[in-house]
């Protein structure tokens, strides 16, 4: 299922799916997305995110702290960003830059579902077929 799928979405789209399996802060996509798309304002790239969100592939969530059972401090994917609210979050410039104060807690996160997982990666049959090409 997965390659082409891939192959179906723009670059734009790719740059979303990217930063969600990359486990990076939404600041991260900047890095993914072609020097066009870097031109565009936050407003159109929320608008390139949401059918991906809509389809089921990515999670908008907000990174939650959290402690090691040996005690070391660390983040995870916290609370879900209700759809409701995403155009709002999203269409706040300061939710695509990292923090000034490098303090991530609260911060906007892309999180791959297993819906998107379908999409970034090969199936076995893809795995199989690619392994019989030179």
């Amino acid at each position: 299922m997965g390659q082409h799928e891939w192959q179906e979405l723009t670059t734009s789209e790719r740059a979303f799916m990217i930063s969600s399996y990359e486990i990076d802060l939404l600041a991260g996509v900047w890095g993914d997305l072609d020097e066009a798309d870097q031109d565009r304002s936050v407003g159109e790239l929320a608008q390139i995110l949401l059918p991906l969100v809509d389809r089921g592939w990515i999670e908008v969530r907000r990174v939650a702290t959290w402690t090691s059972p040996s005690g070391q401090e660390g983040f995870e994917h916290g609370a879900l960003v209700p759809r409701a609210l995403l155009p709002a979050v999203l269409g706040d410039p300061a939710t695509w830059e990292y923090p000034q104060d490098g303090d991530w807690n609260g911060a906007v996160t892309l999180v791959e579902t297993e819906a998107g997982k379908k999409i970034t990666r090969l199936s076995p049959e893809e795995l199989v077929e690619q392994a019989g090409q030179p």
